[in-house]
């Protein structure tokens, strides 16, 4: 809302919200609430994993369905709410690009969703289609159109419950300028530290303006380290009044409270369901974990089963196989050293940008694949076209970037910035080999242009790259370096990449996964050889 304010500096929005707020303690309007009817069923971090799942702990969204259901025939006010990163990431919402986890969510009753940093994955195009066809608002107070100086989509929403009224905000994770890919945030704007504060706040003064009694924070934020500033504790730190803080983004299970406030998260893939009551005058997660026993709403149920038979009829498709398991572990696992997963998905990209047309004869020397891409595991035995689009679910373009070497160590240097930590950047290499010192600090040197990270203030002090392209590195040589499109557009740490200057990049015209399957069958004749059984020795950490 637009302050009014008069000649003399009057600003009638402030002291409408004072008077309100001490109206409503004089009259006990705020303390004296009745809120004992009111319950609030929450996810977060779903990612697609919508179907139950007896042997994998999943609640699922007709479970979801179910719960709500029951606790509304026993005459409960629900109020369902997720905190974002819905859309994407298991093939079942992968294959519609996210329009079948719309579905499901609108069959379950939705009544919100704050947008998470991987509703982006398919672009602006997608999830503003995505946003249309939801029966309920996706909302962000913190992310705005650059060209326009607007709000990308609706800030908070007031719902009614019973006889009450309630106050919504999205709030959308900074770090989503760097962890989508740069085209799908390009133009918009995330707001962080005092910023966010600012924008927050203001939400929150507006809402109780408008007579809401309870305010609650749906942010897709989590609470890392390494977001310090821009995380759902510098939220509760730094703004007043949000009584309840759903938070999603690092998929931890919380329950705790931050300047009495209550702050609340699941984990994720629902395998608790998030469940707030409210007793003797506080607010209480009781979450609901996995229970086989739990129902599910059968037209919920129909819907879920019906689009899996069709999904799976085509992911089922065989491609090749493989006599052991290429692990996909985030952590330890792909964001913290060497897999051997990695090392087969890094030499596909290397052998599918050597064989590209878009090429002018001269070699590729190496790739870089960030750990964060691989999403799952692929398991010994049949690989099918769900495995590789499971693993790889992001259809990145897969360019050939063009630097120098100073360039290549400072991309490697900054992508391990976080180590031993794990860190979606860190980079999994086919075609050189490079040793990482993780006793020696990490030091900031300048910010990035629209990003959280920072370069490295002297590239090489953590960081040695023995060799590239079978020859002894060379920091003023010239390399070719296959990489997806997320990287090359400076996405997570490789902010140096989107720097004037740095590297100019052609693009193969091949996604990730046609590189791995065509890989595996013209190179690998179907068959992932022994020599994948175990990582290479590509990366060497010293702790």
């Amino acid at each position: 809302m637009t302050n009014i304010t008069d000649q003399e500096g009057f600003d009638m929005k402030k002291f409408l919200l004072c008077l309100f707020l001490v109206m409503s303690v004089l009259t006990g309007t705020a303390s004296a609430a009745d809120f004992s009817n009111l319950v609030i069923l929450h996810t977060n971090d779903t990612h697609g994993y919508d179907q139950r799942s007896n042997e994998n702990g999943i609640n699922g969204m007709a479970t979801v369905a179910g719960i709500r259901n029951e606790l509304i025939a026993a005459g409960k006010q629900v109020l369902l709410l997720d905190a974002g990163d819905a859309i994407q990431d298991n093939n079942l919402v992968n294959f519609s690009k996210g329009a079948s986890a719309i579905q499901f969510m609108n069959a379950a009753g939705y009544d919100a969703m704050c947008l998470g940093n991987h509703e982006f994955d398919y672009g602006q195009d997608v999830i503003m289609e995505r946003i249309h066809e939801a029966h309920f608002p996706l909302v962000a107070c913190n992310i705005i159109v650059e060209a326009t100086g607007k709000p990308f989509t609706q800030k908070s929403v007031i719902i009614r419950k019973g006889k009450h009224n309630i106050g919504v905000i999205g709030i959308t994770t900074p770090e989503a300028s760097t962890s989508a890919s740069p085209l799908a945030v390009a133009g918009l704007k995330f707001l962080r530290g005092k910023e966010l504060y600012a924008a927050i706040q203001q939400e929150v003064d507006s809402l109780r303006l408008h007579h809401c009694d309870l305010i609650i924070a749906l942010g897709h934020m989590g609470s890392e380290n390494f977001n310090a500033g821009n995380r759902s504790n510098d939220v509760l730190e730094n703004v007043n009044g949000i009584d309840i803080f759903i938070d999603g983004h690092d998929h931890a299970v919380k329950a705790l409270r931050v300047n009495g406030t209550l702050l609340a998260e699941t984990g994720n893939y629902t395998k608790n369901i998030g469940h707030i009551v409210y007793k003797d005058g506080e607010w209480h997660e009781e979450l609901l974990p996995f229970d086989e026993a739990y129902p599910q709403d059968e037209k919920v149920a129909q819907l879920i089963d019906q689009t899996a038979i069709s999904v799976n009829a085509e992911l089922s498709k065989p491609i090749g196989t493989t006599p052991f398991t290429l692990d996909g572990s985030r952590d330890p696992g792909t964001r913290t050293m060497e897999m051997n997963s990695a090392d087969f998905i890094a030499d596909a990209f290397l052998w599918q940008a050597s064989h590209a047309m878009v090429l002018d004869g001269g070699t590729v020397d190496a790739a870089i694949v960030n750990g964060g891409s691989i999403r799952s595991s692929i398991e010994a035995g049949t690989i099918t076209l769900g495995d590789i689009s499971r693993t790889v679910p992001y259809n990145n373009i897969i360019y050939v970037m063009t630097m120098k070497g100073r360039d290549l160590l400072e991309l490697i240097e900054a992508a391990t910035c976080a180590a031993p930590r794990a860190i979606g950047a860190f980079p999994q290499v086919a075609g050189m080999h490079y040793t990482l010192d993780t006793r020696i600090p990490y030091e900031n040197g300048h910010p990035y242009p629209n990003s959280t990270y920072f370069a490295p203030k002297h590239p090489g002090a953590r960081v040695t790259i023995t060799d590239v392209g079978g020859k002894p590195f060379d920091l003023d040589k010239t390399y070719r370096i296959a990489a997806a499109e997320f990287i090359v557009r400076g996405g997570d740490t490789y902010g140096h990449a989107a720097e004037p200057g740095a590297i100019t990049s052609v693009s193969t015209g091949y996604v990730d996964k046609d590189a791995i399957m065509n890989y595996l069958k013209e190179e690998l004749h179907g068959t992932v050889p022994e020599t994948y059984r175990r990582a290479q020795g590509r990366i060497t950490i010293r702790k």
